[in-house]
């Protein structure tokens, strides 16, 4: 997309869960964070998104300390609060406690000069879920070597 810019990706989401539909959400954020996004220096490998008094926050999401921040510098696993419309917030509720579903950040980026978080909702894998993913992905990946040899 035009104006945007990758900062961070969630591979192990992938990997971990069925990502059954995903939803673009602002992100309430600090000057120093914003600087040390602008940096790159994020994880979200084991951060996820929980809805508590109709408010949406992202748990364990590592922002590390902007080098230069000194005293404005916040704690790098503090909640942080998603901007996302009321009767969003409600259907994301909704769908976690029927269908047993998980808010996991699957992607953190700039869109113009806003930092915005897409959330996925998932479902988790078992293990033998992870296999056929894992068989499947190999299978693809042979038939490509062999199209590309036979090929040239």
């Amino acid at each position: 997309m035009a104006g945007t810019k990758l900062i961070a990706l969630n591979r192990k989401a992938r990997h971990e869960y069925f990502v059954q539909d995903a939803i673009e959400a602002g992100i309430e954020l600090v000057g120093t964070e914003v600087k040390s996004l602008r940096m790159g220096a994020v994880n979200l490998k084991d951060a996820w998104a929980d809805i508590k008094n109709g408010q949406v926050f992202i748990l364990n999401m590592h922002i590390s300390p902007y080098e230069k921040g000194n005293i404005f510098n916040r704690d790098p696993l503090r909640p942080r609060k998603l901007l996302l419309h009321k009767r969003e917030i409600i259907k994301l509720q909704a769908d976690i406690k029927t269908k047993g579903l998980t808010l996991v950040p699957l992607s953190l980026y700039f869109k113009n000069s806003m930092v915005k978080v897409e959330l996925g909702i998932c479902k988790g894998k078992k293990l033998y879920d992870k296999r056929a993913t894992n068989a499947e992905r190999d299978a693809r990946r042979d038939m490509d070597r062999a199209m590309k040899t036979r090929g040239a």
